[in-house]
């Protein structure tokens, strides 16, 4: 399609912009780039600013900075303390405070049921676990091995102390999101009926109780929520309303208002994000899209109101929402939510499809009826089209000193942070295994940053000086 006028002039603002929105317009105006080139010596120094030039960290498998020191805290097969091994593909993680100073971590698992689950590789495990624990037994087939890990860490030896299945018989557990009521709320990502060899249909949220203790949650699918692609979730504390992501390349912003605050298995309203007066607006910038999302522009929101939830035929939920004048989003995954706003990830976003992050602002008066009068807001924070700045964004989190770090999904990933004035540096990138980055999430303390390397089914932590380099104090959280 041949590049509109208005399109070039965005693609130069949009690089303007995000290439670091406070004062450096200089670099663009002295080296503006077509998409898809080179990275310049200025882009690599924007990259290395905060935290150094990354080298080979003593393992191998990880480019670090100096002063930084990984080590690998959990494996694909390795046993855990309740008779289990421990599953493939870990993604989405959250942190809590545990007894002693030691750190609770919770891990996903996107798993279907051949691949390499908690049960074994021969599944020779399985008769240890209660089979009504096990949402979907697939008809007395092999079970559906999706859910989550619960794992015990001491934060001064990096030695996990205790490990467990915590939730199990679900499908693709992808991202998931932490509750300020001490819960984990896990996402499938997949759309299933109760069909084809499926006992359960599948889509759904469910929630995972935090305990220092081995147990093994009740698989109770939050159908409220919605059916349909989860990704990522996130809740704003001071309301309780729960925000979702939906990995689709023409995919909503859900919005849930639970009936009980902290008991959303008493259910609720689920909403999708629109842009007020922009019906059905498309916020990806691809080129083959008629429309022009604009960047750094907040824009005023409002939320409509989603029937018939529950279960959806043809994955359909996100047609009906746009029909009725969503927004339509490309592949949101990671959500956190900050200081009084939350940010996303989308990541076939943008001119290049390399990747969007998005801000959003609640309404002072979220969820009533007078947000009506003072609206939230969402705004298109970085889009650079730039593969060395940004590749695919996924998972990611609020740093402890207000940066957004994010994982990405691509044959050589890293870790990248983004300061609030929009400017890029590297954490550590993944030369050892061809897989993404996922799950990246801080302690509470803030002195340890674990992140898994999916398919190569390892939990890893990372440790350096963050408070020194941050130039800012971390506090507990």
């Amino acid at each position: 399609m041949k590049q509109s006028t208005s399109r070039r002039n965005f693609l130069r603002q949009s690089t303007m912009a995000s290439i670091g929105f406070l004062g450096l317009q200089m670099f663009v105006a002295t080296t503006l780039q077509s998409c898809g080139e080179q990275s310049t010596p200025v882009e690599e120094q924007l990259l290395k600013a905060k935290y150094g030039k990354l080298r080979r960290a003593r393992g191998g498998e990880l480019n670090l900075p100096r002063g930084f020191s990984y080590k690998i805290i959990a494996r694909r097969g390795d046993p855990m303390s309740d008779g289990l091994v421990h599953p493939d593909k870990p993604d989405g993680m959250a942190t809590y405070i545990g007894g002693n100073g030691r750190v609770i971590l919770v891990r996903n698992h996107e798993l279907m049921p051949t691949n390499f689950s908690a049960f074994g590789r021969s599944y020779e495990h399985l008769e240890k676990i209660d089979p009504s624990k096990i949402y979907d037994f697939r008809n007395g087939n092999l079970p559906c091995s999706g859910g989550t890990t619960t794992l015990i860490v001491n934060e001064d030896t990096l030695e996990v102390e205790q490990s467990w299945l915590s939730l199990t018989g679900t499908l693709r557990n992808c991202a998931g999101g932490a509750t300020p009521w001490g819960t984990w709320i896990s996402c499938e990502e997949i759309v299933i009926t109760a069909d084809n060899g499926y006992e359960q249909a599948h889509g759904y949220n469910f929630e995972v109780p935090i305990t220092e203790n081995i147990h093994l949650a009740a698989p109770i699918p939050l159908k409220a929520m919605g059916q349909f692609n989860h990704e990522a979730v996130c809740v704003d504390p001071k309301t309780s309303i729960v925000y979702q992501t939906e990995d689709r390349e023409d995919g909503l912003i859900y919005r849930f208002l639970p009936n009980q605050p902290g008991k959303l298995v008493k259910g609720g309203k689920l909403q999708a994000l629109a842009i007020k007066g922009k019906k059905s607006a498309i916020t990806r910038n691809w080129k083959i899209d008629d429309q022009i999302f604009p960047l750094n522009e907040p824009l005023a929101v409002e939320w409509i109101d989603l029937e018939n939830v529950e279960y959806i035929e043809n994955d359909s939920l996100r047609m009906q929402g746009f029909q009725n004048g969503a927004a339509k989003f490309a592949r949101g995954e990671g959500m956190w939510f900050g200081n009084q706003e939350l940010y996303f990830a989308c990541t076939s976003g943008g001119v290049t499809n390399t990747g969007q992050i998005f801000r959003y602002t609640p309404s002072p008066y979220e969820g009533t009826p007078d947000e009506a009068e003072q609206p939230g807001q969402i705004e298109l924070f970085l889009e650079p089209n730039n593969g060395e700045l940004l590749r695919y964004c996924d998972n990611l989190t609020v740093a402890p000193w207000g940066d957004v770090i994010f994982c990405e999904d691509n044959a050589r990933p890293r870790v990248v942070g983004i300061t609030k004035s929009g400017e890029f540096y590297k954490i550590a990138e993944n030369i050892g295994f061809e897989s993404e980055f996922a799950g990246g999430v801080f302690s509470p303390s803030g002195r340890t940053y674990f992140v898994n390397i999916q398919h190569a089914g390892l939990t890893i932590a990372i440790q350096g000086p963050w408070t020194k380099r941050a130039k800012r104090k971390i506090g507990s959280a």
